[in-house]
């Protein structure tokens, strides 16, 4: 078997919780994570540098970056002490901490290098196993891993199946530590949805974070019957509605509504609520739904056409909050259905 000298593994950038698909939808868009690697001569150890979000902050060190973090720790299921020789340079264009999905896409990405680096031939749906040991939200590393519009739950497991052991760790084989289990097969499930091609994505992104653990605090630990089945109405329409072409752009508006996190996360962006109520189709033609990217504080619209004026009408609210120097910046981008992919060169 030849070994290939050169890889480029591609991740995409992903928004969950599609308006009232909170915990459950997901889409994957052509804004990518990428890692150009190259195989080394014996003893050169581990070359790893980094360009784009982040840059300044991210560890380089494999045992404490999230992508060499996460491939160690599936390497390491398979007897394999350490990332072979490698050169890595990672370009990232995915903003940290702003509900684009920048560390599910890194997960996956270094399950994949795991799997090319270590030659483990694993299929992709074992590899989204992997990814969920580490990241448990399948409605981000789905779409990532997979591509498209994606609807995702996890199975139930046991309390022992979720050990901390379980999570990657910065020396997964040193000084006699056990070797972390094996992940089960089949711990999450997925199903890739319909898209109406002529909708793209608009992702509005202010100058600010929103902490995940914050974003989660904000819920309530109990919801009446009355919202859970408000949103379950809306998801199964949505998720079919956003399939037909020509697109019913009021019926997916309304569909995008939302009564499980949307108003109670509300506080933490600014502005947020303004953007739900007065960004619609009619005034802002072309517009389809606008929703909370997921835990925020990006916000996405999704749309047919005028996308500069949609995303400057969201501009502007951000910036006309008061007391608040919001600035804000925007991305168009199309929903890729391709997800993760790795390219092979000598």
């Amino acid at each position: 078997m030849t070994t290939h000298q050169k890889f480029k593994i591609s991740v995409p950038a992903t928004s969950a919780n599609i308006g009232p698909g909170f915990d459950v939808l997901g889409m994957a868009f052509s804004l990518y994570l990428t890692l150009d690697c190259e195989r080394l001569g014996p003893g050169a150890g581990l070359q790893m540098s980094y360009e784009g979000e982040g840059a300044e902050d991210v560890p380089l060190v494999a045992e404490k970056n999230l992508i060499t973090k996460t491939a160690l720790y599936v390497l390491s299921t398979y007897g394999i002490a350490s990332l072979p020789p490698l050169k890595i340079h990672v370009n990232n264009p995915i903003p940290l901490g702003r509900g684009l999905g920048s560390s599910g896409s890194a997960v996956v990405a270094g399950v994949m290098l795991a799997n090319s680096a270590g030659e483990l031939k694993m299929s992709k749906d074992r590899m989204f196993d992997y990814c969920l040991m580490v990241e448990r939200h399948p409605d981000n590393v789905a779409p990532a891993l997979f591509g498209g519009f994606v609807a995702s739950f996890l199975r139930e497991l046991e309390p022992e199946e979720l050990e901390p052991s379980s999570i990657p760790r910065s020396e997964p084989t040193r000084n006699g530590a056990s070797q972390p289990p094996t992940p089960l097969t089949d711990i999450g499930h997925y199903m890739q949805l319909g898209w109406a091609k002529e909708v793209k994505a608009i992702a509005i992104i202010p100058n600010f974070e929103v902490a995940t653990e914050d974003a989660r605090a904000a819920l309530p630990d109990n919801y009446s019957r009355a919202d859970v089945i408000y949103n379950l109405q809306r998801v199964a329409v949505l998720t079919h509605a956003l399939s037909r072409s020509p697109v019913n752009a009021d019926l997916v508006y309304k569909a995008m509504s939302d009564k499980i996190h949307q108003p109670y996360r509300k506080s933490l962006i600014p502005g947020m609520q303004d953007m739900l109520e007065t960004i619609t189709p009619k005034t802002c033609p072309g517009l389809v739904g606008i929703c909370l990217s997921g835990a925020g504080p990006t916000i996405l619209a999704l749309a047919t056409e005028n996308f500069d004026k949609i995303a400057n009408a969201v501009q502007d609210c951000f910036a006309r909050q008061p007391n608040l120097s919001i600035e804000s910046e925007y991305k168009v981008l199309d929903v890729v259905h391709d997800g993760a992919q790795v390219q092979y060169s000598n």
